[in-house]
């Protein structure tokens, strides 16, 4: 990957490929911004300019020495990769990155490097399970990196969503994430920098990298995925449908923690959406449609009065979802909150 085929963000190149020149490269950075704004992409080009042996001066690699035709195919002896993963068909026991290298390396080609973790989890078959950065891969990490560099001056470890990492996991790299061996370069990809562990934030400078229009207000593509499930939930619960409700909550328990993960953090975003519209005037970016007469619609609805009950609701689901609560129950409990919301005295509960 070169800087030449990634989109936009020019002054993040420029300010990239300053620290190379002046030889200011911090052993370990935090790429971090929204779904669909090629961090994982620049990471890797950065990492292929700074180990090119025929840079064209400040401006790129080359494409064409050995070490970027290695790294053109996700293949370089230095160039490592961690990423979330959990057990499958094909992995049934103790899975680590490297077991799934090859799916990566096809995955990362394939969609242009433009990965999403529900995508990276549906193309290893991950079915209803999370993905974790677990204990196996911070010791792999400290192997690979204890051994000297094969062939190139930086030895290159990419953390994609760092935010993964599991925190009884995280104490193994703390050490080697602060004081690495000479010529190592950390790389840590996060699309949520709040969600990581605060001992690893606190060692990484962070590049922050704007999203593209599309995602300025925060959004993902899955969200238009779930806008319509929302909508109709949300309708359910104004007109205390309870029999529509038991079928949503239904529906909602096959998907995989991941997905309600998903749901839950969209149903925020329109909360915010709709807060904007009532209290600041101001209309999303990037929404238009039925899903901007959906938020118009709606917003009346997100009160000052109710609008901190909301909030509480969903994170409170969001974080009990993360902790394997029982989706029957979480959602039908969730849902009749929701109607108590809307109407305080039709659904009364203790």
């Amino acid at each position: 990957m070169r800087f030449c085929e990634i989109d936009g963000q020019d002054e993040i190149k420029r300010k990239l490929i300053q620290t190379v020149s002046d030889q200011r490269v911090s052993h370990a950075q935090l790429f971090f911004g929204p779904e669909g704004c090629c961090k994982l992409s620049l990471a890797i080009a950065y990492a292929q300019y700074i180990n090119c042996t025929n840079k064209q001066g400040i401006t790129d690699s080359c494409g064409t020495c050995p070490s970027c035709l290695k790294y053109q195919k996700l293949a370089h002896p230095d160039l490592h990769f961690i990423y979330p993963v959990a057990t499958t068909k094909r992995v049934p026991k103790k899975p680590q990155s490297k077991h799934f290298i090859e799916n990566w390396r096809k995955f990362l080609l394939e969609s242009n490097y433009q990965a999403s973790l529900q995508e990276w989890y549906g193309a290893i078959e991950l079915e209803n399970k999370q993905g974790i950065i677990n204990a196996d891969d911070c010791n792999e990490i400290i192997t690979t990196l204890s051994y000297k560099s094969y062939e190139s001056d930086y030895k290159v470890m990419i953390l994609w969503m760092v935010e993964k990492l599991y925190y009884s996991a995280a104490p193994k790299i703390l050490k080697i994430l602060e004081e690495p061996p000479e010529k190592t370069l950390f790389l840590l990809i996060s699309e949520d920098p709040d969600q990581i562990i605060k001992t690893i934030l606190s060692r990484t400078l962070l590049v922050k990298i704007p999203g593209s229009p599309l995602f300025q207000s925060g959004r993902t593509e899955e969200d238009t995925i779930h806008f319509e499930s929302f909508r109709q939930w949300m309708r359910a619960c104004y007109g205390a449908k309870i029999v529509d409700l038991i079928s949503f909550t239904s529906e909602i328990s096959r998907f995989g923690r991941e997905k309600q993960k998903g749901f839950l953090t969209y149903g925020l975003k329109v909360i915010g959406f709709c807060a904007s519209v009532n209290f600041r005037n101001n209309l999303p970016a990037g929404i238009e449609g039925e899903e901007l007469k959906f938020i118009r619609d709606f917003s009346p609805f997100i009160k000052i009065e109710n609008l901190h009950e909301f909030n509480d609701l969903f994170n409170s689901a969001i974080f009990h979802v993360e902790r394997n609560a029982h989706a029957p129950t979480l959602f039908l409990d969730l849902s009749l909150k929701i109607v108590r919301l809307f109407k305080p005295n039709f659904v009364p509960l203790s």
